[in-house]
């Protein structure tokens, strides 16, 4: 049975803060007993808390992504005080291109593609809680600027891979390489981009 209390959810959050940082620098190869000296704790208290490094691993993406799905969150929420389209989808862009480029969560990204022969299961878990969840979250979004007449959709599903390819994606693909686009035309990107998707889909055309 998993432990309860307040000693066991510190325990649990320094495993997976310990986890992370190790997963990141060492890779899949990091060990459960490395894992545990570093939280601090036994190795029967990890494995109390997860009975196995897939698991584990798991629960960091999980909360990594957790962490940019919470900035979506407020990006739309705050999308409910704006008239302003275009300045919505800046807001948005960002906080996206942000979360993304995040260096541990381009890290975990390519761990993830490397670790894939060896555990298939990880690119699914990976697929569930990253992408697919903010897919789902900028869907609900673009559904309610519709709603509101501001944009013009069809196919929603189609719509949110058009936005993420015109300003998220190119920073993927750089950072799949250990490398950044230039700030100045990492901003063209998104503005740009945004251009580009509301001459399709801003509603009223």
């Amino acid at each position: 049975m998993t432990p309860t209390g307040k000693r066991a959810e510190r325990n649990r959050q320094a495993i997976v803060a310990a986890a992370r940082d190790l997963f990141i620098r060492d890779g899949f190869d990091a060990g459960m007993d490395q894992i545990a000296a570093s939280a601090a704790v036994s190795k029967v208290t990890v494995y109390n808390h997860f009975t196995s490094k897939e698991e584990l691993f798991t629960e960091v993406v999980g909360q990594a992504m957790g962490e940019a799905h919470t900035t979506m969150a407020e990006v739309r929420a705050r999308l409910a005080d704006t008239g302003d389209i275009r300045e919505a989808l800046l807001r948005t862009a960002r906080a996206l291109v942000e979360a993304a480029t995040d260096p541990a969560r381009m890290a975990l990204r390519n761990l993830v593609t490397a670790e894939l022969r060896r555990f298939p299961d990880l690119g699914k878990t990976y697929q569930q809680q990253g992408p697919a969840h903010s897919a789902r979250a900028l869907g609900q979004l673009f559904g309610d600027l519709c709603d509101r007449g501001q944009l013009r959709i069809t196919d929603i599903e189609v719509a949110v891979i058009h936005f993420f390819s015109l300003t998220i994606y190119p920073h993927l693909i750089v950072g799949s390489i250990g490398a950044a686009l230039p700030a100045d035309l990492a901003d063209r990107v998104i503005t740009e981009g945004v251009e580009v998707f509301l001459s399709r889909y801003q509603g009223g055309m």
